[in-house]
């Protein structure tokens, strides 16, 4: 009877056991987002992040939309993987309640951006976009809430003084 109470727990770690392992070894891959850059051919863009999602001509020129998600580096994801195998092995398994579901949530971001070109297919302007495809939005500046105007930095007049003209 114990032989077969350790047969079905061997049998379930077998079965159960590093599923973790294999979400995060099959995580998606890094994308290499420096190609959204002026002067990137759209054929360099295609070939990263597949077809855009979107693609029209506004003002005489090309905008494109990608959209893509996000993923991890080999080496990250060979190291979740491993951990996660080591967490596996000390736990006889245990660990998978918890390590399954944070791989299910880990599973890259939701990234787009917009891209304009000129004639030749060559980018000429970029814009980071929110998933949904609008844009996002723009950085807070830095500059405290009594100098900023409905979100646009104003200039505040100083006045400098002036040093009278020497008498001769």
């Amino acid at each position: 009877m114990k032989s077969g109470k350790l047969s079905l727990v061997a049998l379930l770690m077998l079965l159960l056991g590093g599923c973790s392992v294999y979400m995060a070894a099959h995580q998606p891959n890094e994308k290499n987002v420096g190609l959204f850059a002026v002067g990137t051919p759209r054929s360099f863009l295609i070939a990263e992040f597949g077809q855009p999602v979107s693609s029209e001509v506004k003002n005489g020129q090309k905008y494109e939309i990608f959209r893509f998600t996000q993923g991890y580096s080999g080496g990250a994801k060979a190291g979740r993987a491993f951990a996660e195998g080591v967490a596996d092995l000390m736990t006889l398994g245990v660990a998978e309640v918890i390590t399954t579901p944070v791989e299910s949530i880990a599973d890259g971001n939701l990234t787009a951006y917009g891209v304009i070109y000129n004639n030749n297919d060559l980018v000429i302007q970029v814009i980071s976009l929110s998933p949904d495809g609008s844009p996002s939005p723009p950085a807070q500046p830095t500059a405290s809430p009594s100098v900023l105007q409905q979100g646009v930095p104003t200039v505040i007049p100083q006045s400098v003084p002036q040093t009278p003209p020497a008498k001769n």
